[in-house]
C-alpha cells in the first residue's frame, strides 16, 4: 500500500536557505584534511562532513556550533542507514530533479547553485545527501507507522464526522505498478534504453487484468498489484501523475527499480468510513508537518539511537 510520503519540510528548509544564500556572506571551504568526527554502526562521520553540516546549519539562521552539526550528522546517518536497509530511497533522479528546482526557485541553474553551495562551504553532494534524506525518511516513518496517527477510534471518527457536518468524499484508485527492471550494475548503460521500452509499451497496455500476461512478453517487466488506494494516500512523486492519467496510465518515472508507471484499473468518488478515516489523518498529519511536529519521526529516531553505535572522537 502506498504511503504518503513528502513533508513540506524539505521545501520549508529549502525557502531558508533560498533566502539566505543570497545574503550570507561567502565563507572558507572546510579543510581538505579530515578526521574522524564519530563514527554511527561502522560509518565514519568526518570532521569535513561535521564542518559542512555547520556552514549548512548557519545558512539556514540555525545554531551552527560543532557539537550541534556533530549531533545533526548522526541523526542523518541513522535515518539513511534505515532508509537503505528498508530499501526505501529515493532515486538520483528524483534528487538530481529537486535540487535543480531549488536551483531554478533562485533563478540560478544547476551549475551556479553548486557554485553558491561551494562557495558557502556546504557543497553540492552535502546539499543532495541532505535533500535524499529528507525526501526518503517521511515516506519511511508513514511505511512504518501509517500516515501520520494510525487508526482513529469509532468515536473519534464519528465526532471528526459531526464537526464536518458531512462525510468526507475523496477519490478511490485500484492501481498496478508496472516495473521495467534496471539492475544497479547495468543503470547507467541501459537506463535511457529502459525508459523509451516503458514509454513505449503504454500505448500498447491491454488493461490491468491482462497486465501480467503483457508483462511477460517483455524482458525484465515486472507488475505488483497495489490495490486499493485512496487519493490521500497516493506519495507526492506520484499523485500529479496519477491525476493526470491519460489512457489508463500514468506517465513513466525513473525511480531506485528502473523505470515505472502506474496502470489505474479502476477510479471512483467514495464515502466511506474508511475514506473518511483517511482523508481526516492526512490532514492531521498535514497540519502536524506544517507546525514542524511529528511525534512518529521522534519516535523512529530515538528508536534508532537506541540500538545504534555511535562512538564520538
Amino acid at each position: 500500500m502506498f504511503a504518503m510520503t513528502a513533508t513540506r519540510r524539505l521545501a520549508l528548509a529549502v525557502a531558508v536557505l533560498a533566502a539566505s544564500v543570497v545574503v550570507q556572506p561567502v565563507v572558507q571551504q572546510a579543510q581538505a584534511a579530515s578526521e574522524i568526527a564519530a563514527v554511527v554502526n561502522r560509518t565514519p562521520i568526518t570532521s569535513t562532513d561535521v564542518a559542512r553540516r555547520a556552514a549548512f546549519l548557519r545558512l539556514q539562521r540555525q545554531k551552527a556550533d560543532t557539537k550541534t552539526a556533530r549531533e545533526a550528522m548522526v541523526e542523518e546517518i541513522l535515518k539513511r542507514q534505515e532508509v537503505a536497509r528498508m530499501r526505501m530511497s529515493v532515486s538520483t533522479d528524483d534528487v538530481d530533479k529537486a535540487f535543480e528546482r531549488f536551483a531554478a526557485s533562485n533563478k540560478m541553474n544547476a551549475q551556479q547553485m553548486g557554485q553558491i553551495l561551494d562557495r558557502a562551504g556546504v557543497g553540492v553532494e552535502h546539499f543532495k545527501n541532505y535533500i535524499a534524506v529528507q525526501m526518503s525518511w517521511p515516506r519511511l516513518v508513514n511505511a512504518r507507522y501509517g500516515s501520520g496517527r494510525g487508526r482513529m477510534s469509532s468515536q473519534e471518527l464519528v465526532t471528526r464526522m459531526m464537526e464536518n457536518k458531512e462525510k468526507p468524499v475523496t477519490t478511490e484508485y485500484f492501481l498496478k505498478q508496472i516495473i521495467f527492471v534496471v539492475p544497479p550494475a547495468k543503470r547507467n548503460a541501459i537506463l535511457g534504453k529502459r525508459q523509451k521500452e516503458a514509454n513505449a509499451s503504454r500505448s500498447k497496455f491491454p488493461g490491468c487484468e491482462q497486465s501480467k500476461q503483457f508483462a511477460a512478453t517483455m524482458l525484465d517487466v515486472s507488475v505488483r498489484d497495489l490495490g486499493r488506494v485512496l487519493a490521500p494516500e497516493l506519495p507526492a512523486e506520484w499523485k500529479p501523475l496519477v491525476e493526470k492519467a491519460s489512457g489508463g496510465t500514468t506517465a513513466t518515472r525513473v525511480t531506485e527499480r528502473g523505470v515505472e508507471f502506474l496502470a489505474i484499473c479502476n477510479q471512483r468518488q467514495v464515502s466511506d468510513d474508511f475514506a473518511a478515516e483517511v482523508v481526516f489523518r492526512a490532514e492531521d498529519l498535514t497540519k502536524a508537518q506544517k507546525e514542524g511536529q511529528n511525534p512518529n519521526d521522534k519516535k523512529y529516531l530515538d528508536e534508532l539511537r537506541g540500538k545504534a553505535q555511535i562512538e564520538y572522537r
